[in-house]
C-alpha cells in the first residue's frame, strides 16, 4: 500500500472478525513503529501487547470511550518514559502502529490514554513501572465494519501566509 493511500484511507475500527492476529504480525507493526521519530532520539516508548480476554475485559471496563476494546483479538498500550516531551514522541509512535495496522489489513481505534483519570490505572494493571506514562491504548483487529466519514475540504483549512 501506498502511503499517500494509508494516509486518506485509514478510519477507526471499533467492531473486529472474531480471529486472532498473528504474533508475528503484531512484532512487525512494533518493529515499524520503533522507527518513528523522537524528541533527541530518547525513543521513551515501550509497548505492552494484550491478547488475554479477561485482560482485554478489564481495560475495557476502566477505559472511557473504549468499551469495544473488550471485543479486539488485541491491544497493544503504549507507554512512554514520564519526560519533557513524552506526549509527542507517544502520539507519533501509536499513529505509526495504526498505519502500518492499516497496511496489513488490520482495524484500529486509538483510545485515549494520558490525559485520561483512568491511565495510571490502567498503567498499574499492566505492571508498567511508576515512571512510564500510558499515552494510547491500540484496539486491533481484522475489520468487521468500513465506516465511511467526512473530511472537511482542504480549502477551509489551509492559510497562505497569514491567516
Amino acid at each position: 500500500m501506498e502511503i499517500r493511500e494509508a494516509l486518506k484511507t485509514r478510519r477507526s475500527i471499533r467492531a473486529y472478525e472474531d480471529r486472532a492476529v498473528p504474533r508475528g504480525v503484531i512484532e512487525d507493526l512494533l518493529d515499524c513503529a520503533r522507527w518513528s521519530p523522537s524528541a533527541r532520539n530518547v525513543q521513551p516508548w515501550s509497548f505492552v501487547v494484550i491478547t488475554d480476554k479477561e485482560m482485554l475485559r478489564q481495560i475495557a471496563e476502566i477505559a472511557d470511550y473504549g468499551k469495544f476494546i473488550a471485543t479486539a483479538p488485541a491491544c497493544i498500550a503504549v507507554l512512554c518514559e514520564d519526560g519533557r516531551y513524552y506526549v509527542e514522541d507517544g502520539s507519533i509512535v501509536s499513529y505509526a502502529i495504526l498505519l502500518a495496522a492499516w497496511d496489513h489489513g488490520l482495524g484500529t481505534c486509538w483510545v485515549a490514554g494520558d490525559k485520561k483519570p483512568y491511565a495510571p490505572k490502567i498503567a498499574a494493571l499492566l505492571g508498567a513501572p511508576e515512571s512510564m506514562r500510558l499515552v494510547s491504548l491500540i484496539a486491533l483487529g481484522y475489520p468487521a465494519q468500513q465506516p465511511s466519514v467526512t473530511k472537511k475540504p482542504l480549502d477551509s483549512l489551509v492559510h497562505w501566509e497569514k491567516w
